[in-house]
């Protein structure tokens, strides 16, 4: 009996690790960008008093001035912040590509409609021009109900689980690189709210400081206390509100693949198990 061509698992592999280089290197390099934008960009001594980001106060209505003295939880939080774009846009085009150069339901409908005629042949062929995920998972199948329907010496229920298994190996060989960085992209939800929350805490405790000095308060010292509390907490909710918008997104868009391929595969499993009764 002629095997159906297997997925490449050697290039899943590459994929992957390249992948994982990926996200490694995109969140290092997104905390250092985060930095330089903090210390060089928000700290311009253009945007103080007397030019001493260190010791000046930000020029009145100067935001950027008061980002940076926001202190150092505000850096952490612009990497957090350019991980959730970083992957965002990863993901976006990845499940762009994963999803073909056609509709997918209006794809699956095709296939369908050469199911029910038969025509085997023609629904490879829209297969290999849909291209995708949801079309790699669907050709596997279908390669195997051709290779199935040729051979003679098994009966149709052995085919059946043949062809549904063969199914199920290419779902799992999809699957993980169709949820490839999600993980990230959730934990950045927490994170970004936790590391918002630190900041809060910081600046929290610079202005009960700024108020436990003998005599009058230290009015600046106060206010930058505040500040900190707030632009931190701000930036933290920020960050993690478009992570939890993105994720919800994007695995929305998972589903709808998924449930694309095990309606298509229901599909090519039940018109074999009818047409060779």
């Amino acid at each position: 009996m002629a095997n159906a061509p297997k997925p490449n698992t050697a290039k899943k592999q590459g994929s992957s690790s390249g992948s994982n280089l990926f996200a490694s290197l995109a969140i290092i390099i997104c905390f250092i960008i985060g930095f330089l934008v903090w210390k060089f960009i928000m700290g311009n001594p253009s945007h103080f008093e007397g030019g001493d980001p260190e010791l000046g106060q930000p020029l009145p209505g100067n935001y950027f001035g008061m980002v940076y003295k926001a202190g150092l939880v505000v850096p952490v939080l612009l990497g957090l912040l350019l991980m959730v774009v970083i992957f965002s846009f990863e993901r976006y085009f990845f499940l762009n590509k994963a999803t073909g150069k056609g509709n997918v339901d209006a794809f699956v409908t095709r296939i369908q409609g050469f199911l029910a005629t038969g025509n085997i042949d023609a629904a490879i062929a829209e297969c290999d021009k849909q291209q995708g995920s949801v079309a790699n998972v669907i050709k596997s199948g279908l390669i195997k109900y051709k290779d199935s329907s040729a051979d003679t010496r098994v009966n149709t229920e052995q085919a059946t689980i043949a062809i549904q298994k063969e199914i199920e190996e290419a779902t799992a060989l999809e699957m993980p690189m169709l949820e490839k960085n999600m993980t990230i992209i959730a934990t950045l939800v927490s994170i970004g709210t936790l590391t918002g929350l630190l900041g809060t805490v910081t600046g929290m405790i610079k202005a009960f400081a700024a108020l436990a000095t003998g005599g009058a308060p230290d009015q600046a010292a106060l206010a930058n206390g505040i500040s900190e509390a707030l632009i931190n907490t701000a930036t933290g909710i920020f960050t993690s509100t478009i992570a939890i918008v993105m994720y919800n997104v994007f695995t929305s868009k998972i589903d709808k693949l998924t449930y694309s391929i095990d309606e298509a595969g229901f599909s090519i499993v039940q018109t074999y198990a009818s047409t060779h009764n």
